[in-house]
């Protein structure tokens, strides 16, 4: 039955995107235009490809969801946010290299992966990039999409957002300008400023990989949209919220061994990169603790900058999330 019950809610999805409503009465004022669902994927009865057509991006934006064993019940959401690269372009690397699919399998939520969202920071650009296109993702996640997957796909409005590396410093800005939208936001191996000269370095750095140009985000050095993107000067914004930050020392741990791919580019690269974010994980700790913005901090005495050190934090750290989302 369950295989029947996620079929039903594929299929419920479908004949709300085929049906036609009533007409609305006349409105002396123009409503956004919302996202809607252009088709749907299924690659198993409970991983769905959907196909977001979205006014914000322009485009038709891939998300993908993972729905729970039982969809009777309204349950929380969990987004799953990844890092600057991606293994493959049609999947977020949560399912292609975090164990997302089997984690989450007992666990009553939704969880919704982003796609295609190397290099963006998942924020509003400024400006269309020139190689990177439109990026609006901010309004796409915030707006557009929990309260189109949360009608289809029965969500409770309750929501957390996880990010590791980009895609962590990412969380923690989305949580910070969003007000009531996320009630827990975990982040792994992140960086958190914006706005001083090594953080925006860091950022343009990043865009660049991906032949970004950073001026389209947020403007030039002096723009003021980087401070108002910086997660440590906008940390207040965390107060009421389940936060959860980890890092490790860089060192090489148990998952380095001679069956670890690329090993020695993981000791070396991955050893030094994971440092680095040990510090900023360590300066954004003292600055909640200054504030006295409870949050829980997690250095591991190894770990390189590498995947199975982030699926083993989201293993740590999901009974604080689940307890925070009433799971």
């Amino acid at each position: 039955m369950i295989g029947a019950r996620a079929t039903a809610r594929v299929a419920a999805a479908i004949a709300l995107m085929t049906c036609g409503t009533a007409p609305a009465a006349a409105s002396p004022t123009v409503d956004p235009i919302p996202a809607r669902i252009d088709h749907i994927s299924a690659v198993t009865p409970r991983w769905l490809q959907v196909f977001v057509d979205s006014p914000a991006m322009h485009r038709v934006v891939q998300i993908d969801l993972l729905l729970p064993k039982d969809t009777v019940a309204p349950r929380p959401t969990v987004y799953l946010l990844e890092g600057v690269d991606s293994l493959r372009p049609d999947q977020n690397d949560w399912t292609a290299q975090g164990g997302a699919v089997p984690f989450f399998d007992d666990k009553d939520v939704n969880v919704v992966l982003p796609v295609g969202g190397d290099g963006s920071y998942y924020t509003d650009w400024q400006s269309d990039d020139p190689v990177l296109g439109r990026q609006k993702w901010e309004t796409m996640l915030t707006k557009e999409i929990p309260p189109l997957f949360d009608r289809t796909f029965g969500g409770s409005g309750t929501n957390a957002v996880i990010g590791l590396s980009m895609g962590g410093q990412s969380a923690v800005m989305l949580a910070e300008r969003t007000g009531p939208l996320y009630r827990a936001v975990a982040a792994y191996s992140g960086c958190y400023r914006t706005s001083d000269p090594v953080g925006q370095a860091e950022m343009r750095f990043v865009v660049g990989t991906h032949g970004g140009t950073a001026d389209n985000m947020w403007g030039r050095i002096d723009d003021p949209d980087w401070v108002a993107h910086d997660v440590a000067t906008h940390a207040p914004a965390l107060r009421g919220k389940l936060v959860y930050l980890s890092s490790g020392s860089g060192l090489p741990g148990p998952h380095e061994n001679s069956a670890t791919p690329d090993l020695a580019n993981t000791v070396v690269s991955g050893g030094a990169l994971e440092a680095a974010v040990n510090e900023c994980t360590t300066e954004f700790a003292d600055r909640l603790h200054r504030l006295h913005i409870a949050a829980t901090v997690v250095h591991t005495a190894t770990g390189t900058h590498s995947w199975p050190y982030w699926t083993d934090q989201l293993e740590a750290s999901w009974p604080s999330l689940a307890a925070a989302l009433g799971v």
